[in-house]
Formats: C-alpha cells, sequence, structure tokens
C-alpha cells in the first residue's frame, strides 16, 4: 500500500492548521492524504465512581441503566461529531489542491490506533494539543507525548496558525541518525526551495566545526541556501534563540541515540521544546 502523509483530526482548535498542513505535504511529497478521527468514548470521562452510594437495589438497577444510556447518547454524539469534522477536513483540503483526500473514523484510543496504522504512514499530521488537553498554553497533551514515544515515523507537530515554511533549522548533534536527518532535509521535495539551518548545541570545538561544515556542504550540494552555528548552553534554550533570531518557520529534531536532543525528545522530563514552540516541529525516527 502506498504510504500516506496521515492527519489526526479533532474537535481541537488546531483541527484547521493540521488539514493545512497535512495538505501541504501531501501536495510536496506527492503522497495521498488522508484525514483520521478516532472515537475515543471514555477519553473524557471522569475517574470511575461509586454512584451507587447506599441506594436500595432497584434505584441502582435504574441509575445504571440510565449511566449507560448516556454513554451510548455520548457515543453517538462523538460519532457525529467525528464525520462532520472529517467532511470540513476533506472539504478544505481539496479545496488546498489535494485531490480525493481519504477519510476515516476509527474506534479505540488515539495512541494505539495511531500505531496500528503507522506501517502505511510516511508522516504524521498531529495539533500540538489535542481537544481533552488542558488549555496552558504550555501543556503538552499526554496523548502526544505516548505519540512521540511509540511512534517510529517522522511526525510533524504543528501550531494553530499555518505558514508555509521558508526557513527550516535542524538541530544537529553529528550523530549516525543525525546525519541521516541532514540527508533526508537535503533530498525532500517537502523542503525544495527552503532555507537550511542547522544548528549543534555544544562546545565550539574542532569536531564540533566539522560537523556543521559537513552538514552544511551537504545541504548546499542539493541546491540549498544554508548556514549553521554552534552555541553553548542548554538545548532547548539555544534553539529558541535561535528560532527567533532567524525567523524560522519549521524545527527539525530527530531521536539521536542517547544524546541530550534525545533526551530532550524521549526523556522523563519530554519535550520542553515541543510544549515552548511557536513553529511547527518535524520529529524525525
Amino acid at each position: 500500500m502506498t504510504e500516506h502523509v496521515l492527519a489526526a483530526i479533532d474537535g481541537s482548535q488546531y483541527a484547521e492548521s493540521v488539514c493545512d498542513y497535512a495538505a501541504w505535504a501531501s501536495l510536496a511529497l506527492n503522497a495521498p492524504l488522508s484525514f483520521v478521527h478516532v472515537v475515543d468514548n471514555h477519553s473524557d470521562v471522569p475517574e470511575e465512581q461509586n454512584l451507587s452510594g447506599n441506594l436500595r437495589f432497584g434505584a441502582r438497577e435504574r441509575l445504571m441503566k440510565e449511566l449507560s444510556e448516556l454513554d451510548e447518547q455520548r457515543a453517538k454524539i462523538n460519532r457525529q461529531q467525528g464525520k462532520l469534522m472529517l467532511e470540513a477536513a476533506k472539504a478544505r483540503a481539496v479545496e488546498g489542491g489535494v485531490v480525493d483526500p481519504i477519510v476515516r473514523q476509527l474506534n479505540g484510543t488515539l495512541v494505539e490506533t495511531l500505531v496500528e496504522l503507522e506501517k502505511d504512514i510516511r508522516l504524521l499530521v498531529v495539533g500540538k494539543r489535542g481537544e481533552t488537553a488542558h488549555h496552558a498554553s504550555g501543556h503538552l497533551g499526554s496523548n502526544l507525548e505516548r505519540v512521540v514515544r511509540e511512534m517510529h515515523r517522522p511526525i510533524l507537530m504543528v501550531p494553530k496558525a499555518f505558514k508555509q515554511p521558508e526557513k527550516v533549522l535542524i538541530a544537529f548533534d553529528g550523530s549516525k541518525t543525525a546525519r541521516k536527518g541532514v540527508e533526508m532535509l537535503a533530498r525532500s521535495p517537502l523542503f525544495a526551495g527552503t532555507e537550511c539551518h542547522v544548528l549543534i548545541v555544544g562546545a565550539d570545538t574542532a569536531e564540533h566545526r566539522s560537523e556543521l561544515e559537513w552538514a552544511l556542504s551537504t545541504l548546499l550540494d542539493a541546491g540549498h541556501q544554508a548556514e549553521g552555528a554552534i552555541r553553548s548552553g542548554e538545548v532547548d534554550d539555544a534553539l529558541q534563540a535561535y528560532e527567533k533570531e532567524h525567523a524560522i518557520d519549521l524545527l527539525v529534531m530527530g531521536a539521536y541515540g542517547h544524546s541530550r536532543i534525545r533526551h530532550l525528545l524521549v526523556g522523563s522530563t519530554t519535550t520542553a521544546m515541543l510544549r515552548g514552540s511557536r513553529i511547527p516541529v518535524l520529529i524525525l525516527r
């Protein structure tokens, strides 16, 4: 089966941006576009409580029946809302130039469903937060944290508003996996015509200068305008500062071995960069 750009949509404020970035990626990669809405009928149910109290058996039985009926009604409403969202997403993508996007509504939990689909995914596009996440700007939904940890396909995490990337920054640590990331960036049609920046966070050593020179040469040889730097300090602080200085539109990061960048993405404190980023982040696996 042809690998798709897969956009996971829900009722959050990120849905339109997810549609737009997915459509952009689908057209740039010349890959089919699929939208998926996952109906998790238990995602927003409060913790199980003992609602029976000291009710007599008959009253308790009636209460449990009413609760069951409410569950069925909520599930029906979730499915209907999801179908409307999928229809709107498809129409928006077609308007943007995508031919015959596919829509799918599936039952289950988001993470497990995406893992089951990943063999057919070329790029997964998700919003920074889902509809059940807390609305504080620094919060990253627990579902998204699990997706980042468990998926083995590239993930594009997007903010609320779409902007076609013109300046791309890759966080580079010189590892074998990081070099694959630079080579992907150099040849991918997703980044054709973009200005590429490379940042190494660490000491300004001869080894790091050599690694930076290799990365820039690889990008220049592929026809990109390229520049880069070596910065000291914490990874997330250095990346965010460089992003602002150079008006970067998209950040590319990889799960690189056991480097500090790897720890930033999948460590126990998980994703300070993802939480703080106001631009799309492409996570390479």
